[in-house]
């Protein structure tokens, strides 16, 4: 990855976490930058106004691009650095576009369990009334 990389994830994820710093720690120094989805920010403020649930997907920017969800991790496996086990992993596992619309829901579900066994509460940065539990 050589291009400037913005992902924003939710920080309260023990899973999303570890994804999102994996990703950073294998890229080059300083191409990958994390921001946690509940700390206001001005790519948080973009999200909102595209109407891009943060609860339904983490988003990643990069190039003047916003990719979401599935299309979020297939981007980050199109742009890694080819270094190391996990960036080969993540290849391999999201390279494809219909694998990863496939496999995302089933991560978001994970997430999802973790947040309701932890006690956390959803970010919802849509303001969706009745949106504020799991």
């Amino acid at each position: 990855m050589s291009t400037k990389i913005e992902i924003v994830f939710d920080k309260k994820c023990p899973a999303c976490s570890k994804y999102c710093e994996l990703v950073q720690s294998s890229a080059d120094p300083g191409t990958v930058s994390l921001i946690d989805a509940r700390q206001n920010s001005d790519l948080m403020v973009e999200i909102t106004s595209r109407g891009l649930d943060i609860d339904e997907g983490m988003v990643v920017s990069a190039e003047g691009k916003l990719h979401y969800g599935a299309e979020a991790i297939h981007a980050l496996a199109e742009m890694d650095s080819g270094r190391g086990l996990f960036n080969h992993a993540n290849r391999l596992l999201f390279k494809s576009r219909h694998v990863a619309r496939i496999l995302y829901p089933c991560l978001r579900s994970v997430r999802n369990l973790l947040l309701k066994l932890l006690g956390v509460g959803r970010i919802n940065n849509l303001g969706v009334s009745g949106r504020d539990k799991f």
